[in-house]
């Protein structure tokens, strides 16, 4: 089976969890019975109060952007033939052929836009909202639909294309409701969640599941750690919040891993915690400002490993040392392996660039690495990454 990664929006072009018991040999009966149902019934309030306090917060966002194409005439013919795309104009507005010759400048305009759908959590009651990088950095015009149905569009859109996360501001007269941003690094895997969006542009559904695993990396999200879960998160989902039972968002939801494009259990998402910062350095400098140690680095995989005479995926094995870097400057060398930074354990690339990134720039923090066998610490003054 191939599965692909599919960032979660849903293009016009193209369940709330069920939680059962299961009683296994004799019928519980009475007093049992009753406290399995009080059990059940408490949960079932707490994911109700948890939607309750966050949905009013999420917004539905639909990204508009003009056509790729342009005006060639071998595109536009093309494209007039697609009855697919026709049928987005049923008041007949396309002309019914393009001419084979003729002065360019006098080729139609497509009327339309290319339309993709996703989601967004307000975090900031004077209209700052959060969501995915992926969803509008290429959009012309972006028009945020509020939970009452009311719409305003987009003033201002700040995107940070490495974590596949942006901000986008509305101006409109009173106040939003914010949703609360909790501590991602809280959650463990078990933990439940609720993921709220708009999938398949059924706006404010939620659906339930449990955090299914830490530290994850995918190929379309260049920088930082994920979360995974098995709450449904489909097209459209994209920029939603993911939120735990004290409705507090504890991620964004971002992308699926699926053989046919829809929900099969695995879904991915970005830390609040690295949101917060994000949103921070975009508001404050226009863009994200990233420390970085001047090496080119790999996994510490077995037969590097038993070279070295280390545990495999025990650091980070460092393949290259920039010159006039950061790290040269503090003495690093190729073949040093990496196991601390900032006094936080690493054990692979992520890890290393989740720590560093993060870092005030020209701020002076302690690495120990691995070198011969021996540890050795050094101090490395931290540059912006360029």
């Amino acid at each position: 089976m191939h599965w692909k990664l599919c960032l979660c929006r849903w293009s016009m072009f193209s369940s709330v969890l069920a939680v059962s018991l299961l009683f296994v040999g004799t019928p519980v009966q009475g007093g049992e019975a009753a406290e399995a149902i009080r059990q059940a019934k408490s949960l079932s309030r707490a994911f109700r109060e948890a939607a309750e306090s966050t949905t009013p917060s999420v917004v539905t966002l639909i990204a508009k952007s003009k056509p790729q194409f342009g005006r060639n005439r071998d595109e536009l013919r093309e494209l007039l033939k697609d009855p697919r795309f026709r049928r987005l104009f049923p008041d007949g507005v396309l002309p019914d052929e393009i001419p084979n010759e003729g002065d360019d400048s006098e080729l139609p305009d497509i009327p339309g836009l290319t339309t993709q759908v996703g989601s967004g959590v307000i975090v900031d009651s004077g209209g700052i909202i959060l969501t995915n990088n992926h969803l509008v950095a290429d959009a012309d015009e972006v028009v945020i639909r509020f939970p009452d149905g009311s719409e305003a569009k987009a003033t201002e859109i700040k995107t940070d294309p490495l974590s596949d996360l942006a901000i986008v501001r509305v101006e409109i007269d009173g106040k939003l409701r914010a949703a609360k941003l909790g501590d991602s690094s809280r959650m463990n895997v078990g933990d439940w969640v609720i993921a709220i969006g708009s999938p398949f542009e059924l706006e404010t559904t939620v659906s339930a599941g449990i955090i299914s695993g830490m530290g994850r990396g995918i190929a379309k999200i260049e920088r930082g750690k994920l979360l995974q879960t098995d709450a449904a998160i489909n097209p459209g989902n994209s920029g939603g919040p993911l939120v735990n039972l004290d409705g507090q968002v504890v991620g964004i939801n971002t992308a699926i891993a699926s053989s046919s494009g829809g929900y099969q259990g695995i879904g991915f998402v970005i830390p609040s915690n690295r949101a917060k910062w994000v949103m921070k350095e975009l508001l404050t400098h226009g863009s994200v400002r990233r420390a970085f140690l001047g090496i080119r680095i790999d996994e510490l995989g077995p037969v590097t490993a038993e070279k070295l005479h280390l545990p495999a995926r025990s650091g980070v094995y460092v393949v290259d040392v920039m010159n006039d870097g950061p790290a040269r400057d503090a003495g690093m060398r190729v073949n040093d392996v990496i196991v601390e930074f900032a006094g936080e354990r690493v054990r692979g690339p992520r890890d290393l660039q989740d720590v560093v990134e993060q870092k005030p720039i020209d701020s002076k923090q302690p690495v120990k690495v691995m070198r011969n066998g021996k540890p050795i610490t050094m101090t490395v003054t931290l540059t912006a990454l360029k």
